[in-house]
């Protein structure tokens, strides 16, 4: 298990740690899974990857519709916000999950905690934090080793 610590003290720290984030998945995807507070800055970092690999629409929080999708990149992106399903509506979608899991494609999954153990295995996860001074810590976790390099590709 790789991991990677990111403190970013301003809004631009979040854009550039999203802009490298978004060199080292272009060319094969990423699954990921993002936790964190509400107003810990999930949707922000996905925003900036979504800019970063050219997604031209407005990228939004998923949050009243599970699912966004963008495709005017050069990669797919997908997003989606589980934190409004339930019990039997996560269960609805685990076989779709596993769907956005395969492929060149880059898949955000934010409230995974909420999926009951039902996301692929190998993945990334993102830890959103902040602290008492309002910087927020990106921790990144590659679970499985296809990941390990994005992790790697961060920490240089």
């Amino acid at each position: 298990m790789e991991k990677f610590i990111q403190k970013c003290s301003t809004i631009e720290d979040t854009k550039k740690l999203a802009e490298k984030f978004a060199k080292l998945v272009k060319e094969k995807g990423c699954f990921v899974n993002l936790y964190g507070e509400i107003g810990a800055g999930k949707t922000a970092f996905v925003r900036f990857v979504a800019e970063a690999l050219g997604v031209k629409e407005k990228v939004t929080s998923p949050s009243f519709v599970i699912l966004n999708e963008y495709h005017s990149a050069s990669i797919p992106v997908y997003h989606f916000d589980l934190y409004r399903l339930e019990n039997v509506g996560i269960s609805t979608i685990t076989e779709e999950l596993r769907e956005y899991s395969e492929g060149k494609k880059i898949t955000f999954v934010e409230w995974a905690e909420f999926s009951q153990g039902e996301l692929p295995f190998e993945r990334l996860e993102i830890n959103v934090t902040y602290d008492d001074e309002d910087n927020r810590n990106y921790e990144f976790v590659s679970i499985g080793t296809i990941n390990d390099y994005i992790i790697e590709g961060l920490g240089k």
